[in-house]
């Protein structure tokens, strides 16, 4: 719920309670070519340190920030007026996600950065081959592009700037680290556990930016490769101006979804309502990879939707900052009216929604609080099963077969996680080759494994982050054949 009172100056609103809770002043175009300059110079200095070195330095960076996210013992920091917080309780306050859930993403955080910091030798050493040809070696360095120019979004920005941003210094890049205007405090809190690990301060650069000022250093000369996490149409926009910039500029682009579970006849029906709800639910649904859209046979979609709807009536929508709220509000006012249109059109149009509104209150008009609700007698006619809702809403369709959900999964313009539920390993086999989905899963949902490349197809993007396959594409090859002088032909 960020706003601009003025072109210079980005406030952060507290979706739960409407207040300013932090204000940044934007930088002018000057100022920003010092700050790419004083990153590509640290960048140069940066790579003439070993592998090894960096590496350590990314192990300690770890337990820097392990430190902080110490539940026991949370460092707190001061907002004036809003009193001291720990970073479990400031990104809630930014983005209105409950505090337990806060503490969850540090977790994700902490597994993905030491995955990512383990493998890096192996991902990032030369690579060399045992056989040679007499008097020829052959070697492939890889060697770091130079300034990389991070986007990160505000519905899970550690988790984001984590795939991204360790790898890249790791690497032996600079980076530009830009945050979301709505969590701006969660790039500052990055940085300074990445400098107190001693990564040097001017090797990483937080801007806060204004679209235009964005657009700005994506095509900046000193910008060789920018990430970005959003909406398809923030998408487009990068790469556009992308292309637009001088030179060939890489792109990675992770974003939206509208991912799809199936359930058979054959799954376990308690287990997949439970997680089901989980991943249509948690964050108030406002992640890439949440579940939107389920399709259940018909032998068991009365018993499945019985289930899930008593299921999510236990969810406690309220005040975030309370540890009983299970569901805080979604982002802003503005996305709030959005998702009650998009269930309102539904229903308009022969959807039945089965979560009673006096059941949350809270849920009023011109806020940011929006209900969960569970709609049946759903179809591809309607936005709600088409167009990303990111909210706490499902729609539930009935299907007669395995053609009939696969044919429904597939019915979008996005492709980035699906899950199928069964017991049968050999159908979920013959299941994945048809469907069209970065990830899919068996038995479980939005989820990720750091050992997994993450990535999209159709409009939900392209590149690669996390994984050996992520490291990649932060690098380039350069090759190293080598003929000894004896051998040389004249």
């Amino acid at each position: 719920m960020s706003s601009s009172f003025d072109l210079h100056v980005q406030t952060t609103i507290s979706p739960h309670n409407g207040q300013a809770y932090h204000v940044e002043t934007y930088p002018v175009s000057s100022d920003l070519d010092r700050t790419l300059e004083s990153a590509a110079q640290s960048q140069k200095e940066w790579i003439k340190t070993t592998l090894e070195e960096r590496i350590a330095k990314g192990r300690k960076f770890i337990e820097k920030f392990s430190a902080l996210t110490n539940r026991e013992a949370p460092a707190t920091y001061d907002h004036g007026p809003f009193g001291h917080h720990n970073l479990a309780e400031e990104l809630c306050n930014q983005m209105g996600r409950p505090v337990d859930q806060c503490w969850g993403e540090f977790k994700g955080f902490l597994q993905r950065a030491t995955y990512m910091v383990d493998i890096a030798e192996s991902c990032l050493s030369d690579i060399t081959f045992s056989e040679n040809q007499p008097g020829f070696n052959r070697s492939i360095k890889r060697v770091p592009l130079g300034v990389v120019f991070v986007i990160a979004p505000w519905n899970y920005p550690y988790l984001v700037m984590i795939n991204s941003v360790l790898p890249a210094l790791v690497a032996g890049n600079a980076v530009i680290l830009k945050p979301s205007p709505q969590t701006p405090l969660t790039a500052v809190r990055f940085k300074e556990a990445l400098n107190n690990a001693g990564f040097p301060t001017d090797l990483i650069q937080v801007v806060h930016l204004s679209p235009s000022l964005t657009r700005y250093v994506v095509q900046h000369k000193l910008v060789d490769f920018v990430v970005f996490t959003g909406s398809v149409a923030g998408g487009k926009a990068i790469e556009t101006a992308a292309v637009a910039a001088d030179g060939f500029k890489g792109v990675g682009l992770e974003l939206g979804g509208k991912d799809p579970a199936y359930v058979r006849a054959d799954a376990d029906l308690k287990d997949a309502v439970i997680q089901l709800v989980d991943g249509a639910m948690y964050n108030a649904g406002q992640s890439c990879c949440a579940v939107e859209r389920i399709y259940v046979h018909e032998s068991v979609y009365d018993d499945f939707v019985n289930e899930y709807v008593k299921e999510t009536k236990k969810l406690i929508l309220g005040d975030p900052t309370n540890k009983q709220t299970t569901i805080g509000p979604v982002i802003s006012i503005a996305s709030a009216e959005r998702i009650r249109q998009q269930v309102f059109s539904a229903v308009q149009t022969g959807a039945k929604a089965l979560i009673p509104e006096n059941l949350y209150p809270k849920a009023e008009p011109g806020t940011a609080f929006v209900a969960p609700q569970v709609l049946v007698d759903v179809n591809h006619t309607m936005d709600v099963m088409k167009e990303e809702t990111f909210g706490p809403i499902i729609g539930i369709q009935k299907v007669s077969s395995d053609a009939e959900a696969i044919e429904l999964m597939n019915d979008s313009e996005y492709g980035l996680t699906a899950s199928i539920w069964t017991n049968s390993l050999d159908n979920f086999n013959t299941l994945t080759n048809q469907v069209q989905a970065g990830t899919i899963f068996l038995n479980r949902c939005d989820s990720l494994d750091p050992a997994l490349a993450w990535t999209g197809i159709k409009n939900s993007g392209r590149g690669i982050s996390l994984s050996k396959f992520g490291a990649f594409p932060l690098t380039q090859l350069t090759l190293r054949p080598l003929i000894q002088p004896q051998d040389m032909i004249n």
